[in-house]
């Protein structure tokens, strides 16, 4: 399978766990990566070290540092500290990384899903600058949202790469690709594991660069949330997440509440969503496919 990854990786560390399958999937091509938010370079090289730990050459981008109309809420990349741990490239093609996703989604018409992970900024821009581009993939999977808002806890109603950049968000939700898929705090919550468990868990080789990421992690959180290999992981095996078929709209019109997203069932609807998650299914998958 053909895939395109836009990534903030270097804040939480679940972008990395989530880099780390795609490199270790046998059926996935990876064509390149994007990056997206604060320090897109340091997050660039994050990308690299883990890459390179896999023994891949993967193109890589920086992209968009800042969120469309709003301050920016994550302006620096943490995890860069543990840079000097890893080799890693230090040098990338500046001001293309739009470029790069649009060219290579038309290359390959009808083949590429995209899979997001950060703040929609690159997303959108590339959507606003090519408006076919949605209808040339294959799929857009995204790790976004928050769609059981009216039931759930005040922390999940606020999910980090919505509320990051809500503009973009809004303009990615109005695309039409053929899939478009989102998988929220409503089932990512599901899927966690302690500091501890990580640590005896990660030995594979490429996983030790991640492991060295995650410390920097633990350092305010005690837990991995797999936010984003699970989005990752529901592209390959359909079995792990179960969707329903709706309409999401993000709110724009509240400083206070930008970037919640809400959701109506309609069966005609343009969007999908996940509702459900077979934990040990995915958490099976992740470490089948990483160990060796």
């Amino acid at each position: 399978m053909k895939l395109l990854l836009d990534t903030d990786i270097g804040s939480d560390i679940d972008d990395a766990i989530c880099l780390a399958y795609l490199l270790a999937k046998p059926e996935c091509d990876l064509l390149g990566i994007t990056t997206v938010s604060g320090e897109p370079e340091k997050r660039a090289m994050l990308a690299s070290a883990i890459c390179k730990a896999a023994g891949q050459d993967i193109p890589i981008f920086p992209g968009a540092p800042l969120p469309l109309l709003i301050p920016p809420h994550q302006p620096l990349a943490p995890q860069a500290t543990a840079l000097d741990r890893w080799p890693h490239e230090t040098h990338f093609p500046e001001g293309h990384a739009v470029g790069f996703l649009r060219d290579t989604i038309r290359s390959h018409p009808g083949e590429v899903t995209l899979l997001a992970i950060g703040p929609m900024t690159n997303i959108a821009l590339l959507f606003s600058l090519d408006p076919e581009i949605p209808h040339l993939l294959k799929a857009l999977y995204m790790m976004i949202g928050a769609f059981s808002a009216g039931s759930a806890p005040a922390g999940m109603r606020h999910e980090w790469n919505a509320l990051n950049d809500p503009h973009a968000t809004a303009i990615v939700y109005k695309a039409p690709p053929p899939i478009h898929r989102s998988v929220g705090l409503d089932v990512t919550l599901q899927v966690r594991m302690d500091a501890a468990e990580v640590r005896r868990r990660f030995q594979a080789p490429l996983l030790r660069p991640v492991l060295g990421m995650a410390e920097v992690w633990f350092q305010k959180s005690p837990e991995v949330t797999f936010h984003d290999p699970l989005a990752a992981v529901s592209i390959f095996d359909e079995q792990v997440c179960s969707y329903e078929r709706g309409q999401v709209e993000v709110e724009l019109a509240s400083a206070h509440l930008a970037g919640m997203t809400y959701f109506a069932k309609a069966e005609n609807g343009p969007h999908e969503v996940a509702t459900t998650v077979n934990a040990d299914r995915f958490f099976q998958e992740y470490f089948e496919v990483t160990a060796h």
